[in-house]
């Protein structure tokens, strides 16, 4: 499988706190891989430095094919080169209903004024129905998405990410506030996306990350501490004594 996206060597300090330490991570076309660690482990700050949001000290960040520095690129235009994130609290317009949300994520060129007079097409429709599908929603289509339980608004935005096409789908702590049967939901929805994308999950729940079933990457101020199937991470003594406390 070909590298989709490479960090190497990468560091960032915020008022003299390294918060990202000589960090090296890289993801396959079509992978899922989750990410742990302790608190102020770095976990945020890395998806940060992916997105754009905040720039390294020193690294280097590069992306596809063409091995693009995102390093030199706007936040805008790393979303543009199909990097989406979602964050742990999902952000849906309440007021729409599930169609409209999907219909206004969908991956179209059009300016402020075609989204203004925007009428669906029936390709649109039928992509949307598709990705109802794939997240569970098909069945609550014509709901004001405020009605939605908080696990199906999560699958809302997932929805709507995927609506953009992205390559790269980086998703902060999924199973937080979930019911059981959510949760399994949100394993399947996660492991189906990753077999035509790179998706990381960004989880505190060992429970969760287990039935993910994929490989792990464990960090500890700022670096990878050790990386591999979760059985074999949580049987390395260091990912013990920082992680689980023993």
């Amino acid at each position: 499988m070909s590298t989709l996206l490479e960090v190497s060597g990468v560091s960032v300090s915020f008022d003299g706190f390294r918060a990202i330490n000589n960090l090296s991570f890289r993801i396959a076309d079509a992978e899922l891989r989750a990410v742990i660690g302790p608190n102020g482990a770095g976990k945020t700050t890395f998806m940060d430095i992916i997105t754009g949001k905040t720039r390294p000290d020193e690294g280097r960040v590069i992306w596809g094919e063409k091995s693009v520095s995102f390093l030199r690129m706007s936040e805008a235009a790393i979303a543009q080169a199909g990097v989406g994130r979602k964050f742990q609290k999902p952000t849906v317009f309440e007021d729409q209903t599930v169609q409209e949300n999907l219909l206004m994520a969908l991956k179209n060129t059009r300016g402020w004024l075609g989204v203004l007079f925007y009428r669906p097409n029936p390709e649109d429709l039928d992509r949307v129905a598709e990705l109802a599908e794939e997240i569970g929603l098909n069945d609550a289509l014509r709901r004001k998405s405020g009605e939605l339980s908080h696990g199906q608004k999560q699958w809302l935005e997932i929805g709507m990410l995927l609506a953009q096409e992205p390559r790269l789908l980086l998703v902060d702590e999924p199973a937080a506030g979930m019911t059981p049967q959510e949760r399994e939901h949100t394993t399947d929805l996660l492991v189906q996306a990753a077999r035509t994308r790179a998706v990381v999950v960004v989880e505190h729940d060992m429970e969760f990350v287990r039935r993910l079933n994929c490989k792990v990457t464990v960090l500890h101020e700022g670096s990878v501490l050790a990386e591999g199937s979760l059985d074999h991470v949580t049987s390395n003594q260091d990912v013990i004594d920082v992680y689980l406390g023993r």
